[in-house]
């Protein structure tokens, strides 16, 4: 059975032959090459045998697209570096614009070269960060100032996360006439209750989020939000129009696959620990963990994955370890 009918059979809410499985994780030299990233990707992919693709795109890409400018870091574990950040006071909120088209047109390209090495068999889906998720990148990645902001001074911020929220729509849409099956939309550190409450979240945060998921193409037929953090609001993932969510089942306060799946009312992607057990193993106890969240689920509506990205420093044989456990 191929892997696309494997994720068509978990998002419609059963299980084929098996669950689905994928991981990912940055390549931080590759990352900065359109061919050097489809080429590696395609490689894993192929090796670990994945039945569906995420792609790591540079985590800078959309900061670099409204200004802000990086440089890499030269090392296979080290992230690109800042150097200017786009919004570096508040008062540069109004001028927050695309900038750098290259950076977006770059990662659509790449794309597209995965889908067509790994063919239509295997979905593959562009990441693609939230509004607020790319404005705590405008300033500098910092989660707690741009949340200040908007909560002091929406008049100001607000504006210019509309205009996130319309490029990353453009960007969405033309990643799935590249051949995206849809996207893994990324909301990175905002959705937990220690940072937004969930009112506020709704009030200022939540229209965004909605006017890019409600406006992606009808071709894409393999969306996924991901919440990431501790402590989640996870009822949000109910109002956020996507085929699955995604999120660590092992950060404090967050709930078990079966339980997300219950609340959501969608498929669930997860199951692993991409900080220890998919790092440091050994291969039994990954087995383990990808059992677990079989036996959670009873496999249904579920795509085994990693909670988040997995470090770079990840060992072959401990990915290989994913593949193993489902296959059994």
């Amino acid at each position: 059975m191929t892997g696309r009918k494997r994720v068509e059979a978990a998002i419609a809410l059963g299980v084929a032959d098996r669950p689905p499985a994928g991981a990912w994780g940055h390549t931080y030299r590759e990352e900065w090459s359109p061919s050097d990233l489809a080429a590696i990707t395609v490689q894993r992919a192929k090796h670990f045998g994945w039945d569906f693709v995420k792609f790591q795109l540079r985590a800078s890409t959309f900061a670099e697209a409204f200004g802000s400018v990086y440089h890499p870091s030269g090392h296979r574990l080290r992230a690109p570096i800042l150097i200017k950040p786009a919004v570096p006071d508040l008062d540069s909120w109004a001028s927050v614009d695309v900038t750098n088209r290259k950076a977006l047109d770059d990662q659509v390209e790449s794309i597209g070269m995965v889908v067509r090495d790994l063919g239509p068999d295997v979905p593959v889906i562009q990441t693609v960060f939230s509004p607020i998720t790319v404005g705590g990148y405008l300033v500098g990645k910092s989660q707690s100032r741009v949340v200040r902001e908007l909560r002091a001074h929406p008049e100001v911020v607000s504006p210019a996360l509309e205009k996130v929220a319309e490029a990353l729509l453009d960007f969405s849409r033309r990643s799935v006439d590249a051949g995206s099956a849809g996207i893994f939309y990324a909301i990175s550190g905002y959705a937990g209750r220690n940072v937004l409450k969930e009112e506020v979240y709704r009030d200022l945060v939540l229209p965004y989020d909605v006017a890019v998921l409600e406006a992606l193409p009808r071709d894409a037929w393999f969306n996924v939000v991901h919440l990431c953090g501790s402590n989640l609001n996870f009822a949000l993932a109910r109002d956020l129009p996507a085929h699955a969510v995604s999120w660590s089942i092992h950060n404090q306060g967050n709930p078990s696959l079966s339980e997300g799946r219950e609340i959501a009312g969608r498929a669930v992607m997860g199951g692993l620990s991409q900080r220890s057990t998919l790092v440091y193993g050994p291969s039994s106890k990954i087995e383990a963990e990808a059992r677990a969240a079989i036996e959670d689920t009873g496999g249904r509506g579920l795509l085994l994955a990693p909670g988040c990205s997995v470090p770079p420093r990840v060992r072959a044989e401990n990915l290989e370890a994913v593949m193993t456990a489902v296959a059994a």
